[in-house]
């Protein structure tokens, strides 16, 4: 489903059905901007860089040439974390955790045109998340995931079903996302999905991403 996020002023549409959160440390040995297209060229519809084996000029690096090549293909693409690499390389916008910088203060940053993300792993904190101005959560870990140490405790189905009961912004389910699953999330309350090794590690990414697609849009005919 397209969203258009009317509390921000972007003037662009947003498809959250498949973000691939390409992650300089998960990249199984890929050049990474390969994975991202092969990714896109698969039906991601949402790109979130998270470069954090990378020096910030490194990153910065990455997220000008990986923003010059989305554009083209009209995909946003979201930094995980950095709010000053995601306003320098001119990013949709940036995804925070809730040890980052407070939403608040990364909104002066970055103005009112710029996606906000933030991570949420209770009710309670996708609330605060909207009440501060949040354009998305990102609600997770839904499932085990070995993509990174998790603290976290499993949303399960159930527990997204309760953000979203709580919440009207889009959600972005992430943690252990495959194939086989994505159905459920989506069915569950999530506008999208968000995944790292169901297409970083897949021996097709293209494929891999092309059937995460098409298994979410059997759930919305």
């Amino acid at each position: 489903m397209v969203k258009k996020i009317a509390q921000r002023k972007v003037t662009f549409h947003i498809d959250w059905r498949l973000c691939f959160i390409a992650d300089s440390g998960a990249t199984e040995g890929r050049d990474i901007l390969s994975l991202i297209k092969r990714a896109v060229d698969g039906g991601a519809t949402l790109i979130q860089l998270r470069g954090k084996i990378w020096s910030t000029r490194e990153f910065l690096e990455f997220g000008i040439k990986i923003r010059k090549m989305l554009e083209v293909k009209n995909v946003p693409l979201i930094i995980n974390d950095r709010v000053d690499i995601a306003l320098a390389c001119g990013a949709a916008g940036v995804h925070l955790g809730q040890e980052d910088m407070p939403l608040p203060c990364a909104r002066k940053i970055l103005g009112e045109t710029k996606l906000i993300g933030i991570s949420v792993n209770t009710p309670e904190e996708a609330v605060a998340a909207d009440k501060e101005g949040a354009d998305y959560v990102g609600a997770g870990p839904v499932f085990a995931t070995s993509s990174k140490k998790v603290l976290e405790p499993f949303l399960g189905l159930d527990g997204l079903q309760k953000i979203r009961a709580k919440v009207r912004i889009p959600i972005l389910a992430i943690g252990g996302i495959t194939v086989a699953n994505a159905p459920a999330v989506i069915s569950a309350g999530a506008d999208g999905v968000a995944v790292i090794s169901a297409i970083a590690a897949a021996g097709n990414p293209k494929k891999a991403a092309t059937e995460i697609i098409e298994s979410i849009g059997e759930v919305r005919k």
